[in-house]
């Protein structure tokens, strides 16, 4: 019964101690006591190099100070003992010195840090202390590998074990990577595998090389010598053609073996976490491909990569779930094969509850709980202060329950470091966690009354670090009103964190924590900002650009407007530095004259105190490709070369097309010819080529940037002449005399020749008599044939041939001799249909005899006699226009003609070289036409609301002038006012207006007028530009008092002026009277109905009722401003102002008139002579 009882209250205090508080992550204050804790060590597996000091971290924190031992292979290490070996100040690190001799391995072993004060013992990790070793490759004599063509092959590398193992490659004696691929590849042992052996794989480097990463050495195995025997000899010197690697040479193929891994089962052992890899490598020809599986399930393509063209799966990070069997198949088209590995994953130990600090009060419970997993179980062990629980004192508050201990009404001074260690046969785990007993009031830890600003609609924590024991309770409060927050929009955390899962504008506030336990209470305060995020709205961009062109990236950023942001570039992850090529502005990078170097991966970063945001695109670069390299002759024959190159770098624009050039040294040396274009895709061709000719070739590639410069040329190759394959072009004969025939041909191409020695025969005779052919060679490019009929027809035929023989010849051409005048005229020429700029003509045709020659054109002459209009001077230059035209009644309608003109025309029939006599002459008279526009059109601002407008008249007035209509609007912005008209006589030609509204902008259209209706317009616009716009707030100063006072008071003194000057002047004798003649003008001839007539000198004489030229003789007078004037020029203003100097008249013999004064006093003077 009592054993029954214990049990029972036993599972009661058990279930109740599940309720009990669990221990937290809470810091405890530095200045508080506490036992030690381990805050560094080294790694668990140590790994050093032989040629540095050894140092092996330890550091722990507690109060008071912790001190420090070590344990050397479980034994308590003497670092006094040893000079080599020192522990740094107030720290457990060792450093052991190799300064003055001494050898490192004697330091291997396994090391741990003990770090203890009052209140218990914190022990590090075991570290085991391994020196690096990079062991030299045994020397050995490697013997020449003899393997038949298409056999497999295995190269062994057998590296020498290193520590840590060393990584291998193979590389060749020109330190050169052996080329890898389905075929050849190296596997996971370093040994290199070839699938199939081709005769171009004979080479006598093939060396493997071993880098140890600690010591930075690379040892080399001595080279294997690779001797391939093949069925056939193996001509190195052609082309290599992928499709066929055997060059036509008969090779047994072979089902796919195993070289890697052997047989058809094998297993594969990984732990948790860790790499796995698979490997299969086949032989087989042709070589075969791998596929692989996994029996019972599909491969995590999460977690699956493929490498070494699918001969390797790899899976990172293994988990118990990719245990199973593998299948790896090799097929080619002969056979398949597959190979099943079995994949076990165990487990180091990896936690699952790891044992964490517990604080407690007086007469608290608690507990430690150790849990850990693995594959096989581990087994778990506690420690106290570093010995095992087992053998420390008896502790009545603590019980042992397995992977748990229990503290039951702790007291203090029972403080000590507790060490949890799981292990199994592939690790260990080792946690240190104490148990400190005190009491204490709350208290804050954080800073007090701290601004938090985040981001609106991000998950927000306000942390309210705090320490009491026991563990105080905590409450949040916002503005100091309401109940604790928790739950819903809110979540408060066991260390004191406040969360708000998305923070809103309405969540800004003052927030309170209180902390209290039943020592006391403290609280305290966190001010809560939210603020917009910060945004890139319009963000970079993939582009390509062209070397030289510019490059923008576009960044705009929209942020709180309350939060200052900074906007960085980078390149590549590198800060970019702008220089003085770069330019940016507040939302734009551009890069002009793009060049290679600024090819790369560019960021825009848009960053605030509290956020930031990122926007990356790719820069590429577009160049003209570089010159295609290494161009090579093969496959000679007589009339065809093979040209092979290799594609130089395409500047990331795909090459599209390659041009071939050649040069040939005979006819043109120096000089490059395009021959042919292939696609982007070939650099290996056949060339046709032409006999006789010492070729050279160039290749150029081209891509969308554009062409690259041109190879180096390829060796020279001369082809054997031939007898020419090509017949003359162009055969053609034709009369330059009456009585001749010029028989001419294009002569064939220097590439066409084909031999030397390039003459041609020709064969001619009348056609249609059946008369013997003559004939002639020659080495030119024409023959006469003289004293032939007037235009008959011959029979012409022609054949290239050279020192190697005759080509082919040519089909009959028809050739003629030569032509003579056309002996009569085209009769009744007449026109109709007579309008403004057009007018039909008609004629008689000639007999077609009579042209003696073949019939080209009727060819028509006219010219403009005069205008209609009297006075108006025009060209009589003769203009043609011919016609073809073989009908019975030929007519035609002749256009372009100017209106209200005379014009005469005549015609004659045409031949390819002469002209028959002239028909008869007609004259035209064409009907009046709308005007052109005016010859000119000024708007001139005379006044504040004023403007002036002046024209002329028309060049080409195409009839009777009648006036001139004006029309103009207003404008404001695309919006148009209504269109207003005036009108005006012939004879007006300047119009004053007054401006309706000085603030618009106004067009008008000026054009002429005659009977037919308005011509052309000529258009203008004022003002021309807004800065001559008038403002509707502007004054007219004309209308200001001040202004008319001012104006007042200068008129005034200005009459004074000249009264002082006449007083001056009849004081001084009487001015010499001038003998002037007026000029008479011609006045322009006004008709009845107000119309001009217009005069050849017109343009030079001035308008009726004008004011008389300045520059032309004056009318007689008394007195003229102008001879006061220097050099006797008046000059005017605009509004028609005097601007000219007042001056003395200079003496002038010639018009001085008996004894009388000729010099005129100035007002000036007489202004001197009043003072």
């Amino acid at each position: 019964m009592l054993a029954q009882g214990g049990q029972v209250a036993l599972a009661v205090v058990s279930s109740l101690l599940l309720l009990l508080q669990q221990a937290t992550s809470i810091e405890v204050p530095q200045d508080l006591k506490q036992p030690p804790t381990i805050i560094k060590q080294s790694p668990k597996d140590f790994i050093v190099d032989p040629r540095d000091n050894i140092i092996i971290e330890c550091e722990a924190k507690g109060n008071p100070q912790p001190r420090f031992t070590w344990r050397r292979k479980g034994k308590f290490l003497n670092t006094g003992k040893d000079p080599r070996v020192n522990m740094r100040k107030r720290s457990g690190t060792l450093e052991i010195n190799f300064r003055s001799g001494g050898r490192p391995e004697d330091y291997e072993g396994e090391y741990q840090c003990l770090a203890s004060n009052d209140l218990g013992v914190a022990v590090s990790n075991k570290i085991l202390l391994r020196v690096s070793k990079a062991p030299l490759w045994p020397k050995e004599l490697l013997e020449p590998v003899l393997v038949s063509e298409g056999h497999s092959l295995v190269l062994a590398c057998n590296p020498p074990p290193g520590l840590p193992p060393p990584y291998t490659f193979w590389m060749n004696s020109a330190m050169i990577p052996i080329p890898q691929d389905r075929r050849v590849s190296m596997g996971l042992n370093g040994d290199l595998y070839f699938s199939n052996v081709l005769a171009k794989d004979a080479h006598t480097d093939y060396s493997c090389n071993a880098r140890f990463l600690f010591t930075h050495t690379i040892q080399q195995k001595n080279p294997f010598s690779l001797k391939v025997q093949s069925a056939e000899p193996y001509n190195d010197t052609s082309s290599y053609n992928s499709s066929d690697p055997y060059g036509g040479r008969r090779i047994p193929e072979s089902m796919p073996t195993f070289l890697s891994p052997s047989g058809s089962e094998s297993s594969k052992m990984v732990l948790r976490g860790q790499q796995l890899l698979l490997e299969c490598i086949a032989a087989g020809l042709p070589t075969p491909s791998i596929k692989w599986f996994k029996k019972g399930g599909d491969l995590p393509a999460q977690k699956v990569k493929f490498e070494n063209h699918n001969k390797t799966l790899k899976i990172v990070s293994v988990s118990e779930e990719d245990a199973g069997e593998y299948v790896c198949l090799a097929n080619n088209h002969v056979g398949g094969i597959r190979h099943n590995i079995h994949v076990q994953v165990k487990g180091a130990p990896y936690w699952l509850d790891k044992p964490t600090n517990l604080v407690l009060a007086p007469d608290e419970n608690g507990r430690l709980v150790c849990r850990a997993s693995g594959n096989p179980r581990p087994q778990v062990q506690w420690l106290v202060n570093g010995e095992p629980v087992e053998s420390s004192l008896p502790n009545p508050s603590r019980e042992m329950m397995g992977d748990t201990i229990i503290f039951r009404s702790v007291q203090i001074g029972s403080s000590a470091v507790y060490q949890c260690n799981a292990s199994n046969q592939h690790g260990y785990l080792l946690a240190n966690a104490f148990v400190s007993v005190l009491d204490m009031a709350p208290r804050i830890l954080g800073p007090k009354s701290q601004l938090i600003k985040v981001i609106e609609n991000n998950r927000t924590f306000l942390d309210c670090p705090f320490f009491g024991s026991p563990l105080p309770d905590l409450r949040w409060f916002k503005n100091g009103q309401g109940s604790g927050l928790d739950g819903g929009h809110y979540r408060v955390y066991i260390n004191g964190t406040l969360e708000i899962k998305r923070a809103r504008t309405e969540d800004e506030g003052t927030y309170t924590c209180v902390a209290s336990n039943i020592m006391g209470t403290v609280e305290n305060q966190v001010i809560l900002e939210v603020k917009e995020p910060t945004r890139i709205v319009r963000g970079l961009e993939h582009q390509s650009a062209f070397r030289g062109s510019t490059a923008r990236f576009d960044c705009k950023v929209k942020s709180d407007p309350s939060l200052p942001v900074t906007v960085s570039w980078l390149k590549d992850d590198s800060p970019l530095s702008l220089g003085w090529r770069l330019r940016r502005d507040e939302e734009s990078l551009s890069i002009p004259n793009v060049n290679e170097g600024d090819q790369g991966v560019y960021t825009c970063t848009a960053q605030s105190e509290i956020d930031q945001d990122v926007s990356s695109a790719r820069l590429t670069v577009l160049d003209r490709p570089d010159p295609p390299m290494d161009l090579d002759l093969s496959d000679l024959a007589v009339r065809s070369v093979r040209l092979t190159w290799i594609p130089g770098n395409d500047h990331n624009s795909v090459i599209t097309q390659f041009l071939v050039q050649y040069e040939e040294d005979r006819w043109e040396p120096g000089s490059w010819q395009n021959l042919t274009s292939y696609p982007g895709d070939l650099n290996s061709v056949i060339l046709q080529l032409s006999p006789f000719i010492n070729y050279q070739f160039r290749v150029i590639a081209i891509n969308s940037v554009g062409q690259s410069a041109p190879s180096h040329p390829s060796p020279r190759y001369k082809t054997s002449g031939a007898p020419p394959d090509v017949i003359p072009s162009g055969l053609q004969g034709w009369g330059t005399k009456k009585n001749n025939m010029e028989i001419s041909w294009e002569p064939l191409l220097n590439v066409e020749r084909n031999g030397p020695n390039l003459h041609y025969q020709l064969w001619w005779r009348r056609k249609d008599t059946g008369e013997a052919w003559s004939n002639v060679t020659t080495a030119g490019s024409k023959h006469v044939v003289h004293d032939t009929e007037t235009y008959v027809p011959y029979e012409i035929r022609i054949q290239a041939l050279n020192d190697h023989g005759a080509g082919p010849t040519s089909n009959v051409a028809t050739g003629y001799s030569g032509e003579d005048k056309p002996t009569d005229a085209p009769t009744n020429l007449r026109v109709s249909n007579v309008d403004s700029t057009s007018v039909t003509i008609h004629w008689n045709p000639v007999d077609p005899s009579s042209v003696v020659g073949e019939f080209k054109e009727y060819r028509l002459y006219y010219w403009r006699e005069a205008s209609l209009l009297k006075g108006l001077r025009v060209s009589q230059e003769k203009m043609t226009r011919g016609f073809y035209s073989i009908a019975q009644r030929p007519s035609a309608v002749l256009g372009g003609l100017v209106p209200f003109s005379h014009y005469r025309m005549l015609m004659v029939v045409a031949n390819r070289g002469h002209e028959g006599p002239p028909s008869n002459t007609v004259e035209v008279r064409t009907k009046e036409g709308v005007p052109d526009a005016p010859k000119y059109f000024e708007i001139v601002k005379r006044a504040f609301d004023t403007i002036h407008l002046q024209w002329d008249k028309p060049l080409e007035p195409n009839g009777v002038l009648i006036g001139y209509q004006l029309k103009y609007h207003t404008v404001n912005g695309s919006k148009l006012g209504p269109y207003r008209l005036e009108t005006f006589p012939p004879n007006i030609t300047q119009y004053t207006m007054r401006l309706p509204d000085r603030a618009m902008r106004y067009k008008f259209f000026l054009s002429a007028l005659t009977q037919v209706g308005a011509g052309e317009a000529f258009t203008g616009e004022f003002p021309r530009s807004a800065n001559e716009a008038y403002s509707k707030d502007q004054v007219d100063i004309a209308t200001q008092g001040w202004f008319i006072g001012l104006m007042c008071a200068i008129a005034l003194i200005i009459l004074i002026l000249l009264i002082v000057c006449f007083i001056k002047r009849s004081r001084g004798g009487k001015y010499p009277v001038r003998d002037k003649k007026d000029l008479a003008l011609d006045p322009v001839d006004q008709k009845e109905d107000g119309s001009f007539d217009y005069h050849s000198d017109e343009d030079n004489k001035p308008l009726q009722g004008s004011q008389a030229s300045l520059d032309g003789p004056p009318k007689e007078s008394d007195d003229s401003l102008v001879d006061y004037g220097e050099g006797g020029d008046g000059q005017f203003n605009e509004d028609g102002s005097f601007i000219g100097q007042y001056t003395v008249k200079k003496d002038s013999k010639d018009e001085t008139e008996g004894n009388e004064s000729s010099e005129a006093t100035s007002p000036v003077n007489a202004i001197y002579s009043l003072a």
